[in-house]
């Protein structure tokens, strides 16, 4: 039993990481292709920020939903299901060229680009106990970066060669044919295979018997909802995180735009230098994720706090450095990048599986990231209108409170561990 839970935890793991890069393929290429749309069509910065706006609202929406669905459904056929919606939007929108089109398209895509997310961290439950969470969810962590790098290269070559336009088209193919590799690789559970619940064999593993039942069938929506609308902690954390969804969105959609507007950087030297953003991230969510479990006992609020207090020193300092300083201004990118996602993907992957457990884990990873993207889309329209009325200073002015906030709610929860119940 042991090699067996060893060989399918590998496989799902790599499965996930990979797909849920690949959602980054059809999420973030628009942050690239938004230079080049605001040069073809004129449109200024607050038209460009309705876009992802548009995108981020139904995206917390969907999170809602997706995460209630996810405890229900399971990842396999709803990542299936939102993967396969996804490709078809960025492929009709690459023959977008009215504004209003767009942002009904990109807003159509939040939606199914939020299938990912909660789904996939109740299966890394289902999977992993919670001696194992805090180093899991930090490898974890690393994929959506790594695929926000990759996607972003992919979309300025495309970009600078061929056209914005391809730039969504390309990626579109490519995720479809991800998704197709992710259902035929992936298992929910381990009962799925014919394996014990998690908690039976960390039970055996340890020498004791479990009392918790055999299954992973649905609990009801009343327990999914007061594991998360009736949590006072979940809505700390999730508060926690609309308020850091400022800064490490806000980064996300903007930068490359500030970094072509005001460092006056070509749109394939933009692509290239934004990547240090997310794999900087990369590295600030595995360190984390370890941290929790090495230094505080998996108790994952104190890394939060540290994390995210250094985020917003990071933006600030990131906005003294001038355009003829780029190597500095890499520096201090990675560092944004570190920071501000090792806070995130603690708050989106270890704290969701230990306050839900793995029977509400998908909720409770879809109500904190939904609560998110109410930030994001605070970080959208409201970073583009910033900047069109005040200027660049203000926007970062505006991620940075936005970190230190995150700071201050999560100091609330610095002692709290969740008590151990009948699941894992």
């Amino acid at each position: 039993m042991e090699r067996a839970f060893g060989y399918w935890k590998r496989r799902v793991f790599l499965t996930l990481w990979v797909t849920y890069g690949a959602f980054y393929l059809c999420r973030v290429n628009m942050s690239i292709a938004l230079p080049e749309m605001a040069e073809e069509f004129g449109y200024s910065k607050t038209d460009l920020g309705a876009i992802g706006s548009a995108f981020f609202v139904v995206y917390a929406i969907g999170q809602f939903v997706n995460g209630q669905l996810g405890d229900k459904v399971g990842a396999r056929r709803l990542i299936t299901l939102g993967i396969s919606a996804s490709a078809l939007l960025n492929f009709l929108f690459g023959f977008a060229s009215a504004l209003p089109a767009m942002v009904a398209i990109w807003g159509a895509n939040g939606y199914f680009q939020a299938t990912g997310w909660a789904p996939s961290v109740k299966t890394l439950a289902n999977w992993f106990p919670p001696r194992e969470r805090g180093r899991i969810s930090g490898l974890y962590g690393s994929s959506f970066q790594v695929g926000n790098a990759l996607s972003w290269l992919l979309s300025g070559y495309l970009s600078l060669h061929r056209g914005w336009r391809y730039a969504f088209w390309v990626p579109a193919f490519l995720f479809l044919l991800l998704g197709v590799h992710f259902y035929l690789r992936c298992r929910n559970s381990p009962e799925d295979v014919g394996l014990p619940p998690i908690e039976e064999y960390e039970a055996a593993r340890e020498g004791r018997t479990s009392g918790a039942p055999v299954g992973d069938g649905h609990p009801g929506f009343r327990f999914t909802l007061r594991r998360t609308l009736g949590n006072p902690r979940m809505w700390c954390v999730g508060l926690a995180y609309l308020s850091l969804g400022l800064v490490s969105y806000g980064f996300l959609y903007w930068v490359p735009s500030y970094m072509f507007d005001v460092h006056r950087v070509d749109i394939s030297r933009v692509a290239s230098r934004a990547v240090v953003y997310p794999l900087a991230g990369s590295l600030g969510a595995f360190v984390a994720g370890w941290a929790s479990d090495a230094f505080f006992k998996s108790r994952r609020a104190p890394v939060v706090v540290i994390m995210s207090a250094l985020s917003g020193v990071s933006v600030l300092l990131f906005s003294k450095t001038p355009g003829t300083a780029p190597i500095l201004g890499v520096i201090c990118l990675g560092a944004v990048g570190f920071a501000t996602f090792g806070a995130h993907t603690t708050m989106v992957t270890a704290i969701p599986m230990d306050y839900g457990t793995r029977r509400a884990a998908s909720s409770a990873a879809g109500f904190i990231d939904g609560l998110g993207y109410v930030g994001a889309t605070a970080a959208g329209v409201g970073t583009g209108w910033l900047v069109d009325n005040y200027g660049w200073s203000h926007a970062f002015y505006f991620w940075g409170a936005g970190a230190f906030t995150a700071a201050m709610l999560m100091a609330i929860l610095w002692e709290y561990v969740p008590r151990e119940g009948r699941y894992m």
